[in-house]
């Protein structure tokens, strides 16, 4: 007898947010509470974790333009062991487009994946 399992379906998050210490930090803290919901593995969460912290501390720090933010997307897909984090600064003009091919790099100048 077989056991059915309920498909995994890919997960995403975006959120945008004020190129500051704060933005920064809640960026993490954002991104660890959807891991939980996602039921991200522990340690794949604590290396993402990692360079979220990295990329929105430089989003903040060196991104930063008056009144302009940055953008933190996330992409879960457990059935291929993926994660993918794309950030993109306060420069505007520089904007990535929509990751929709998981097989090639991202746009973005900083992004990372993740695989366990």
């Amino acid at each position: 007898m077989s056991t059915p399992h309920s498909p995994t379906t890919a997960r995403t998050f975006a959120e945008q947010l004020s190129s500051t210490r704060r933005g920064a930090r809640l960026a993490r803290l954002l991104a660890v509470a959807e891991f939980q919901v996602w039921q991200v593995p522990p340690p794949l969460t604590e290396r993402a974790e990692q360079v979220i912290a990295e990329l929105a501390a430089n989003a903040a720090l060196h991104g930063r333009i008056q009144g302009r933010d940055f953008r933190l997307p996330l992409h879960f897909d457990p059935s291929a062991g993926l994660l993918r984090i794309a950030m993109t600064d306060a420069r505007g003009y520089r904007l990535p487009s929509p990751a929709t091919d998981l097989t090639t790099p991202p746009t973005p100048s900083r992004a990372a994946a993740c695989s366990w």
